[in-house]
């Protein structure tokens, strides 16, 4: 597979300069394990992944939230669901009162051990982010597999049985199928809402959109097909200034599955460390370190936040 990582991560960028600002989310890799292999995806999870956060890493993880009080724990993978110590963690942050986030791909929900992860989520009061690249069958399978909008669908339907999309919160994500930017959020939320509601009797809270980045599988299906280039003047000649005091690095951390911290999960991908540092920094010294202020970061990926209304893991940005 070919790498875009040093087309982006260049002595130089044009991209400007962003600082951090206080932490409030913790933003958790568990690992790149997945029942999926979807082709959008920007951590290149899969089922043959082995990597997995340990239950020493995760203890840690929860000392970080006693110390420096933060407010989100976002749960991402791969399938978060299939760490082993992904029920454990999800409780004790719970108990703390920290609103938790499970970026979930749906179809997890349908598989040998994991059908139960409906009522375990909502006993919890977890927030659940699902992936939906579309509220059309065609599109869903391209990008995830055959089969997989018809298991999303069923998915949806026993997250709703548990209350999901009434009282508890269930957000869905669209990605764009190809080298284009999302369409505007608003208008594209409720195209979903009349759609599932009107095929499946479905329900959700809210739709975010999330514009692909230039990297990992997606980068090298750009790289292959020779759009590359034209993709990243898409998102340079779209770059909104107004979106920068928004995009999700200024108060958030990613910590990857071993613990070591980035100022994004885009950047935990590109080997691009927190500080600049050529030795990664580990979650540990967040104990000690508050990082407001410091520099973060960027390269000329990030104009795949900034671009159009821009984009993050909370969708929009405008």
């Amino acid at each position: 597979m070919q790498d875009t990582h040093d087309l982006l991560v260049r002595s130089t960028t044009d991209f400007p300069a962003l600082r951090r600002d206080t932490t409030r989310i913790l933003q958790v890799n568990l690992g790149y394990l997945c029942n999926l292999s979807c082709v959008h995806c920007h951590v290149n999870a899969g089922p043959n992944r082995t990597e997995l956060m340990e239950l020493a890493t995760i203890e840690t993880v929860l000392e970080v939230i006693r110390q420096r009080g933060i407010q989100v724990l976002d749960l991402t993978g791969g399938a978060p669901e299939m760490n082993p110590h992904f029920r454990y963690l999800v409780r004790e942050a719970r108990a703390m009162g920290v609103e938790v986030i499970d970026r979930c791909n749906l179809t997890i929900l349908l598989e040998d051990g994991y059908q139960d992860l409906p009522e375990f989520l909502a006993e919890q009061q977890v927030h659940v982010v699902a992936s939906l690249p579309c509220y059309l069958e065609d599109n869903v399978n391209k990008q995830r597999g055959k089969g997989v909008y018809q298991g999303s669908m069923e998915a949806i339907r026993r997250l709703n049985a548990v209350g999901y999309g009434a009282s508890l919160t269930l957000d869905l994500v669209y990605n764009p199928t190809g080298p284009s930017l999302p369409p505007p959020q608003v208008a594209l939320e409720a195209d979903y809402k009349r759609e599932l509601a009107a095929r499946f009797g479905l329900r959700f809270n809210s739709l975010l959109t999330i514009t692909n980045m230039p990297i990992s599988r997606f980068g090298a299906v750009l790289l292959a097909h020779e759009q590359f280039n034209d993709y990243m003047q898409l998102l340079r000649d779209s770059f909104n200034r107004d979106t920068l005091p928004a995009v999700m690095c200024r108060n958030t951390v990613s910590v990857d599955y071993q613990g070591y911290l980035y100022d994004c999960d885009f950047n935990q991908m590109l080997h691009m460390p927190m500080g600049h540092e050529s030795s990664h920094r580990h979650l540990s010294t967040l104990l000690d370190d508050d990082v407001r202020g410091e520099a973060i970061y960027v390269a000329d990926h990030c104009f795949g936040c900034t671009a159009g209304a821009g984009s993050s893991c909370g969708g929009a940005l405008e």
